[in-house]
């Protein structure tokens, strides 16, 4: 980086910091601070669901998947398309919940405080994980940008996450949410020039490096791009790690995210809460996250680029997060026009807003949840403020040491990403069956922990016996694929890689691991045969299999897919299991089930049933069996969903006064009338909104496959 790119640094984190003091004069009370005053239009509502549904590791993720997969690892963030279409109907939700915290839902419909604590503890450990795996990212997706990896001989990791902390801390915490929305719009802005700086440039430097030098055009550099490319590496369900983002696969993942999102912290705010009317929340919501899934399209296709120009890159070839970093550096760094500067802040940028966002809902519940029901219930608005101020403080010094601390950060962002397990079914139960009841729904969180969290890792330990039980601890089939094909400019270059990758990180084996097997040799244009190794994977065990004696295998099954041969063969040998046991799993192991010849993929599509189903059944029979809510606390709960929201507050709060009068003045909408079930009939606002939303999830679809196929020749 040059005294151009430190200076756009620089400027940047300036501006963030005066956009915290100017916003800090404008909070008077509680609602400022956690809601902005609720008068947030379509703009600063779509940029905030944008900047707070963007992390910075998403971006680089899909790079590194698209490396190694091809044009299917975009689902690694795509996966989240086919939800949006469902935020137009939640954005509603959040709106006319009129609270400040999703805790405060929880405490209304359920009429417990002790519930709202609990849900306050969820989010204080969610976020505390989710935030240290983006500023971990961050500080490791720097270093190509950077160009060094240490400064004074400190890890640079340790000067780059206290500074971004401290910047995230200047204006989040003393603007509250208005600074955050319009530092996420700044920042929304920013994302969006990460996700499109890379490809005209990166296009041309295709042309430039492998082109013709009297053509200049940037859609030479698709046709380079995929000259020097093979074809396996631009379809969008297979690619050449043989498919790891399979239809099946992708659907589970689009069900748990669905069933686990609306139940995250900062929902309440970004999903609609602080907009001024139903309409801008839904609309803000949907623009902004499909905003994100079009940025997504952008990552992926610089992904393609990047592995066009740079798949000779040792430093990407032993490590492929790298690729964003990488691709940066090469392709901007040479116009020494402040652009790397630029990219570095726009990763930043993902990461702070949605740090901001996340740190003042954590902040908003642990004052209204736990400091203003329990500890002081006679506060002041300035006294909630400060405790607010003090929370995010504390939140982000938290995921900071965290980030700075924790061995195994991966390990940490999946534990982070499967707590809403905990608060889903309660969320989704609660919204449409007035038989839920907070009895039940401390059994299913109990059932939860328990099941999910508590029995993986301490089965093992209690029946040690389970980790070498023949039954529990047979892999997957070993299948290998033998592709014959032409090779590419990109085959050679990778090759070369490889072998400078290896050379430098000779003795080093966790890195050798790492790396990888060696890829298939060969002058560009000659025939070679390519192979991939899959399976082999344990199925009740999140660690690994450590085989017990000498490696032994039999052929299952041989068979010609096209210029494709595929080996199936199975381990003879016994095994013994390592980390946590799949409890979920054993659903499978009594009915018979042999899951032994599914894919890596199938095995992560099949925890979808129990993980999904489980909860929501244990909260329904649980119900079923224990006292219902008093009845005025639902009719109050119910009327107040049913009224639309008026943008005039005084307005809006004599309409709920007459809800609350006449609970059953709505009893003409609902679609099962007299019945525990409330749910409405839709309106032709939901059902066109929705539909829209649909098609256009498609129409996103067929972009990336018409940009991708762009000078194929196909």
């Amino acid at each position: 980086m040059t005294w151009i790119d430190f200076t756009v640094l620089i400027l940047y984190f300036v501006v963030m910091v005066l956009i915290g003091l100017w916003s800090m004069r404008r909070v008077k009370g509680q609602e400022d601070y956690f809601m902005g005053g609720r008068g947030f239009g379509k703009l600063l509502q779509t940029f905030a669901a944008f900047g707070a549904g963007t992390g910075a590791h998403e971006p680089v993720t899909v790079g590194r998947t698209a490396w190694t997969s091809g044009l299917s690892g975009v689902w690694s963030a795509l996966m989240w398309l086919f939800v949006t279409p469902i935020y137009w109907i939640t954005g509603v939700w959040y709106r006319r919940m009129r609270h400040l915290t999703l805790g405060d839902w929880f405490v209304e419909r359920y009429d417990s405080r002790k519930l709202g604590v609990a849900y306050s503890i969820f989010a204080i450990v969610f976020y505390m994980f989710y935030l240290s795996t983006m500023l971990s990212a961050i500080a490791k997706f720097a270093v190509p940008l950077l160009g060094f990896e240490s400064f004074a001989g400190i890890e640079i990791k340790y000067w780059l996450i206290p500074s971004i902390a401290v910047i995230v801390i200047l204006y989040g915490v003393l603007g509250g949410l208005t600074a955050a929305y319009y530092t996420d719009l700044i920042q929304g802005i920013f994302i969006i020039l990460l996700s499109v700086l890379l490809i005209p440039y990166g296009l041309m430097a295709l042309v430039n490096e492998f082109g013709d030098p009297a053509s200049h055009g940037i859609m030479d550099g698709f046709r380079i791009m995929h000259e020097r490319v093979s074809d396996d590496y631009f379809g969008l369900f297979s690619g050449p790690a043989a498919g790891e983002f399979p239809v099946p696969y992708i659907i589970s993942l689009t069900l748990l995210v669905l069933v686990g999102i609306v139940v995250q912290p900062h929902f309440i705010a970004t999903g609609g809460g602080s907009a001024k009317s139903e309409y801008e929340a839904r609309v803000g919501l949907v623009t902004g996250n499909f905003l994100k899934r079009l940025c997504t399209v952008g990552w992926a296709l610089t992904a393609l680029i990047a592995l066009a120009l740079l798949a000779g890159n040792a430093e990407i070839a032993a490590d492929p997060d790298r690729v964003w970093g990488v691709a940066a550096r090469e392709i901007l760094g040479p116009l020494n026009l402040g652009l790397v500067g630029l990219m570095l802040a726009c990763l930043m940028a993902a990461m702070m807003s949605s740090a901001d966002t996340y740190m003042i809902v954590t902040s908003g519940l642990v004052t209204r949840n736990v400091y203003a029901a329990y500890i002081n219930k006679n506060a002041s608005e300035k006294e909630c403020l400060n405790v607010a101020r003090g929370t995010g403080l504390v939140i982000i010094v938290g995921a900071s040491l965290i980030a700075l601390t924790m061995a195994d950060v991966f390990g940490q962002f999946k534990l982070a990403v499967e707590l809403p397990i905990l608060f889903a079914a309660p969320f989704w139960i609660g919204m449409f069956w007035r038989r839920a009841n907070v009895r039940a729904v401390w059994i299913t969180i109990a059932f939860s922990v328990i099941f999910f969290f508590v029995l993986p890792p301490l089965l093992p330990k209690l029946a040690p016996g389970m980790r070498t039980n023949p039954g529990l601890t047979q892999p997957t089939h070993l299948v290998t694929r033998t592709t014959t094909r032409t090779v590419t400019a990109a085959d050679v270059a990778r090759h070369e890689a490889w072998v400078e990758a290896t050379t430098a990180a000779s003795g080093d084996e966790a890195l050798l691991k790492k790396i990888g097997p060696e890829p298939p040799s060969g002058a560009e244009g000659e025939t070679a045969e390519f192979v991939v190794k899959t399976g082999g994977k344990p199925i009740f065990w999140r660690g690994d299999l450590k085989p017990i004696g000498e490696v032994a295998l039999e052929t299952v099954e041989e068979r010609e897919e096209g210029n494709t041969r595929v080996l199936v063969q199975r381990y003879t040998n016994a095994h013994e299991g390592t980390g946590a046991f799949n409890l979920d799993f054993l659903l499978y192991y009594w009915l018979g089930i042999d899951l032994s010849k599914s894919s890596k993929a199938t095995i992560e599509t099949l925890r979808l049933p129990p993980r999904l189903l489980l909860p929501f059944l244990v909260l329904i029979l649980a119900s079923l069996i224990t006292r219902r809510e008093r009845e005025e606390v639902l009719d109050r709960y119910y009327a107040k969903m049913r009224t639309v929201v008026d943008p005039d507050p005084e307005t809006d709060r004599k309409n709920l006064e007459e809800a609350y009068a006449n609970p059953k003045k709505y009893e003409a909408i609902r679609l099962f009338p007299n019945t525990d079930w409330e749910f409405v009939r839709p309106r032709r606002i939901d059902v066109v909104g929705f539909l829209v939303s649909v098609a256009v999830c498609f129409l996103i679809v067929g972009l990336l496959a018409w940009l991708a196929g762009i000078g194929s020749g196909g």
